[in-house]
């Protein structure tokens, strides 16, 4: 049963990561919203960034987006956390987040690449995304132990 509770501290690791995801680009929608710069302590290019012309998708701040993306995380890592073994869950949180990354990938691409400036909030959020997938895939690929791991300790208790 010892791997049980491992696999079920994954949604759980899930949910403090979109905590994380949730307060950051909240701040980011935030600022975009009241037109207040953001505060840049250890890389100078939030400001650049938020404020350049790839910081909009048909007018609506990318933060936004973001920040929709954590909130749906949130419930897809609350579901999660009560029901772990739900296969559909399991692999829409993967799906969800996988499509996370790839957008994460492509904005960070844009910031070196086009923008010339890096923002650590977006850092942030890339690295909480890609920190949520591999959770999300690990996860995935264990709970299939979980329905075994019960019925070995389910047989055992009824012997």
């Amino acid at each position: 049963m010892d791997s049980v509770k491992k696999v079920s501290l994954a949604p759980h690791f899930m949910l403090a990561l979109t905590v994380i995801g949730i307060a950051d680009t909240f701040y980011v929608a935030h600022a975009s919203y009241t037109g207040q710069p953001l505060w840049c302590a250890i890389l100078e290019g939030c400001n650049t960034v938020i404020n350049s012309p790839y910081a909009r998708i048909v007018g609506v701040p990318v933060s936004y987006f973001g920040l929709t993306f954590c909130l749906y995380m949130l419930g897809f890592a609350t579901l999660l956390a009560v029901d772990p073994s739900s296969r559909a869950l399991r692999f829409g949180a993967l799906l969800y987040t996988a499509i996370g990354v790839s957008y994460s990938m492509y904005f960070a691409y844009l910031q070196l690449s086009a923008i010339h400036a890096v923002c650590i909030y977006c850092l942030v959020s890339g690295v909480t995304t890609l920190l949520l997938f591999i959770a999300a895939f690990w996860h995935f690929r264990a709970t299939p132990s979980i329905a075994s791991a019960r019925r070995l300790f389910e047989a055992s208790a009824r012997a």
